[in-house]
């Protein structure tokens, strides 16, 4: 127990400082690639920022490079129908390959985020964020990836996401976390149940 509450007080925080500074070194050149890319094609800010809500649901500027138009409504990934029509060429490939999340390092630098942790939402999606508070999972930070993320992303009903994400919260731990970051890898390398908002 005292173990876990070090984990979660010190340790989880120290190393996600220390894997998104890694991160961002390797992937500088490949982020500066990615960037140029998403210009030349959409002529529009190559990062995207939109409101979130974290812990203790309180909102933050999250960033992750644009995949879609700017034309694209805000509206939740469940009322979000033709989803496909806005998604460019370039999102395409970075959603498949995951690289769309990498600016979310900086969010970890700065501490509005951990690599795991409860996908933070947007305002569309405030059923989920009322239904998180209830089951105490806007007491941890939101993550890149999440228990509800390697349990079936979208598949998964708004309810379900809920309990997903109370669950972990309950049980963050050292073992939890890697294991969800391990279980992330493979669904990132096999290409599966990649769509997310």
């Amino acid at each position: 127990m005292i173990g876990q509450r070090l984990y979660q007080k010190l340790i989880k925080r120290m190393l996600d400082c220390i894997f998104a500074s890694l991160l961002l070194v390797i992937f500088s050149l490949p982020m500066i690639v990615i960037a140029g890319t998403i210009w030349l094609v959409t002529h529009e800010n190559p990062i995207f920022k939109q409101t979130r809500f974290g812990r203790h649901s309180q909102p933050f500027e999250v960033y992750k490079f644009r995949t879609m138009v700017g034309s694209t409504p805000l509206v939740s990934h469940q009322d979000f129908h033709n989803r496909d029509a806005y998604v460019t060429t370039v999102g395409k490939f970075l959603r498949r390959t995951s690289l769309d999340e990498l600016p979310q390092c900086f969010n970890v630098l700065r501490g509005e985020m951990s690599f795991v942790g409860p996908r933070p939402l947007a305002a569309s999606d405030m059923a989920v964020i009322e239904k998180r508070k209830v089951l105490g999972a806007d007491r941890v930070l939101p993550g890149i990836t999440g228990l509800a993320q390697v349990s079936g992303r979208n598949n998964v009903s708004d309810c379900q996401k809920a309990k997903y994400d109370g669950t972990y919260a309950k049980q963050v731990s050292f073992t939890h976390d890697a294991s969800i970051v391990g279980a992330t890898l493979i669904k990132v390398l096999q290409q599966s149940d990649i769509d997310k908002a």
